[in-house]
């Protein structure tokens, strides 16, 4: 297969907020000139924890709304709804009985994700991974996009794959290749740079929504935590414990798409005072257009609705071919 298919998604929970726009929407959309993409809104993989049903419907508009207003073209991409193709829970189960229960119990997500009461986990939550490797398989993607925390999936997946490819005797699953973007860092908490920004954090001002007005961008970033230190070329050194700088240089360079050495040379001696000033401007400047697309889109969920109606058809045409496929291959009456 020569090729370049790309399969990626978001969990449909919550606002997306500014870590997954640059940890992932802006990649998908440099992504569509080079690669044919299917994105997908992963609402099976969202029920792996409870979620109240209501949200969970609006959150797939929301989060369509999101990828059309962020700059994804839905006429060169397909974005569709994960549970609207059926095909990826029956490859997932059959993927269930190709995979090994050791494979599974490596995998330091779960670990994370369930905490310290692993045994009121769902099922669901430790699968996980056989489900991601289903969706990317059943297109049979040449590239995924891969953070670092999913870096071990995507080598699960590929396990899978070939060990399915080995039993079988068929060089019938191709076998994806990772793209990890070189210039996007992971986007923390702007109240504690241990964590991740999320959309499960209960105080809203420790991220930036991407339907954040641009009072609000102002207010969040005025009290994103700093320290009293001014900002200078040592932020990054191995023994510098200034994480919450490290992360608003990151983000600022990552805005800019320049080196974080840059960012620390232009405001290097300065406070984060007139530090914050820029990066507000710039993330309104990037923030705002995208907002406003969003309450557009999200006004008019007939052409919403029509999207994600045509990426479910071209997405099922696909993973319907390859489970049939996968049916014959392993002896199931069709």
């Amino acid at each position: 297969m020569s090729y370049k298919r790309v399969l990626s998604g978001i969990q449909p929970t919550g606002n997306l907020h500014l870590g997954n726009y640059l940890g992932a929407i802006k990649n998908f959309i440099a992504m569509q000139k080079n690669y044919e993409c299917f994105y997908m809104l992963a609402d099976l993989h969202a029920i792996t924890v409870k979620v109240n049903p209501k949200d969970l419907k609006e959150s797939i508009f929301n989060t369509a709304a999101t990828f059309l207003a962020s700059g994804l073209d839905s006429k060169k991409n397909t974005i569709f709804v994960q549970s609207s193709v059926r095909a990826h829970s029956e490859i997932s189960w059959i993927l269930n009985c190709i995979a090994r229960v050791g494979w599974l119990n490596r995998m330091t997500q779960f670990k994370e994700k369930a905490g310290s009461n692993k045994e009121k986990a769902s099922v669901g939550l430790y699968t996980y991974p056989i489900l991601m490797a289903a969706d990317i398989l059943a297109y049979k993607a040449s590239h995924v996009p891969v953070g670092d925390d999913q870096k071990q999936h995507l080598e699960l997946c590929r396990d899978i794959a070939i060990k399915f490819n080995n039993d079988y005797e068929k060089d019938f699953f191709k076998i994806p290749e990772s793209i990890i973007p070189k210039s996007v860092s992971r986007v923390m908490s702007l109240r504690d740079a241990k964590r991740k920004m999320s959309k499960s954090d209960e105080s809203d001002i420790s991220r930036i929504n991407l339907t954040d007005t641009k009072d609000q961008i102002s207010q969040k970033i005025k009290k994103a935590k700093t320290d009293n230190e001014p900002i200078n070329e040592n932020i990054f050194s191995n023994h510098s414990k200034r994480l919450e700088a490290q992360n608003l240089i990151k983000i600022f360079a990552s805005l800019r798409c320049v080196t974080e050495e840059s960012i620390l040379k232009e405001f290097d001696g300065k406070s984060f005072s007139d530090f914050k000033k820029q990066l507000t401007e710039i993330l309104i400047n990037v923030i705002s257009p995208i907002s406003d697309k969003i309450n557009y889109y999200k006004k008019d969920k007939q052409q919403l609705l029509e999207v994600l109606v045509k990426g479910n058809s071209k997405a099922s045409e696909i993973a319907d071919k390859t489970i049939d496929d996968i049916k014959k291959i392993i002896g199931l009456v069709q």
